[in-house]
């Protein structure tokens, strides 16, 4: 059986990542509460119990509550933590009293949000840290030398990135002295850009995907450096697999429709046909499922346990594109 990219570095690592933004509470400025500790709970029993073992935190999640309510768990019972990947990821700063919402990867503010994700977590190490947006006034040398920093001291692992480009990766890489080991970007059914890109490649359609400019390079580059590929809105909300969306176009109804007809053929959750879709690209992409519902978490499991066809994977791509391919 093929290892896919991050099993090399974190080998009990899970195809699926339970995304953990949902947890903790409102994005306000209230206590956690008991109830969202269960909730955290009940969530973390069924991915378990699904074999997925990769969290996705960030130092913003509802403030901070979602971390705190998986600290509490691995406080409550510490063997948790050692069955699971815990990463997190930092750059994101909201607007407050002295500035506007920016992204900070200084230095000062990468070391400060790395022992505040360890404390709320309850834990002596995050075992992946993401940089969560590029950041204009990044200096990739101040960055290199405070991830060594963590990385010596223990207290992160590995390193990734989240919503990068090839040549922004390149850049940090030539700096850093550490791998980067996985990117973190927008992929599913409804955000087709990175497919985009290649298959219109010299080709009129191409001037239809603006959006597609910017990834030439970037699957190819984490492909041929062992970069994990990480989807986040895999599931676009649901929109493919169940929920009703009134500003659904035709063509992602049609795919939603066609998504529903693979799911009943095969035997399967609709939750885990878009999932099964981007598995099946052979850069080994990693959904991550941004869910709290146990019923719902084992549902888009199912999506590890079997492979989508090559011609499946054309129709959906078909489907939700609107248009035959080039």
């Amino acid at each position: 059986m093929l290892t896919f990219p991050l099993q090399a570095h974190l080998p009990f690592a899970s195809r699926l990542v339970l995304g953990c933004m949902g947890f903790g509470g409102g994005w306000n400025q209230d206590s956690l509460a008991a109830a969202d500790i269960d909730r955290a709970a009940a969530a973390l029993d069924a991915a378990l119990e699904a074999g997925i073992t990769v969290l996705d935190h960030a130092d913003i999640y509802t403030f901070g509550k979602a971390e705190q309510a998986f600290g509490a768990l691995f406080r409550r019972q510490p063997s948790l933590r050692e069955r699971v990947v815990l990463q997190s990821k930092c750059g994101i700063r909201f607007a407050d009293a002295s500035a506007p919402k920016r992204y900070d990867l200084s230095g000062a503010h990468i070391e400060r949000s790395v022992e505040s994700s360890l404390a709320r977590l309850h834990t002596d190490r995050l075992d992946l840290l993401l940089l969560h947006r590029p950041d204009p006034l990044m200096h990739p040398a101040e960055v290199a030398e405070v991830c060594q920093r963590l990385h010596q001291a223990g207290k992160v692992r590995f390193f990734g990135v989240s919503n990068m480009h090839a040549a922004q990766m390149q850049g940090l890489s030539q700096h850093l002295g550490l791998p980067l080991v996985a990117n973190q970007l927008e992929m599913s059914l409804l955000r087709l850009d990175w497919l985009e890109a290649d298959v219109t490649f010299n080709d009129p359609q191409g001037a239809a995907s603006p959006g597609a400019a910017a990834w030439p390079g970037t699957l190819a580059h984490c492909q041929g450096a062992g970069i994990q590929l990480q989807a986040w809105g895999a599931l676009a909300q649901g929109r493919f697999s169940g929920r009703a969306s009134a500003d659904a176009t035709p063509a992602q109804a049609r795919a939603a429709a066609l998504v529903s007809a693979i799911a009943q053929r095969e035997g399967v959750a609709p939750e885990a046909v878009p999932l099964a879709w981007l598995m099946r690209h052979p850069a080994q992409i990693q959904p991550v499922i941004g869910t709290a519902d146990p019923a719902r978490i084992r549902a888009c499991a199912q999506a590890a346990g079997w492979t989508l066809s090559r011609e499946d994977w054309y129709a959906l791509f078909e489907a939700a594109r609107g248009r035959e391919l080039p």
